[in-house]
């Protein structure tokens, strides 16, 4: 009885690393389509601010994903 659970332990652990994977990349597509807004009659250096901080954000989605992973990897 007693060996049973640390494998029990151990495939809800695995069952919970998935599901947070899998709701980390929900938040992203979620965040992805709130950012898919059209703005018109844009001057050139707005378009320039907009790249860059779409740029930003990108790496700033990355390095978050990355730490959550690396979170999850050492549990």
């Amino acid at each position: 009885m007693d060996d049973d659970l640390p494998e029990s332990v151990k495939k809800c652990l695995d069952i919970l690393e998935e599901n947070v994977e899998i709701l980390a990349n929900l938040e992203l597509d979620l965040e992805d389509e709130k950012e898919d807004e059209l703005t018109s009659n844009l001057e050139l250096h707005q378009l320039y601010d907009m790249t860059e901080d779409v740029a930003e954000s990108s790496k700033l989605k990355r390095a978050e994903a990355n730490y959550a992973r690396r979170l999850t990897d050492n549990s």
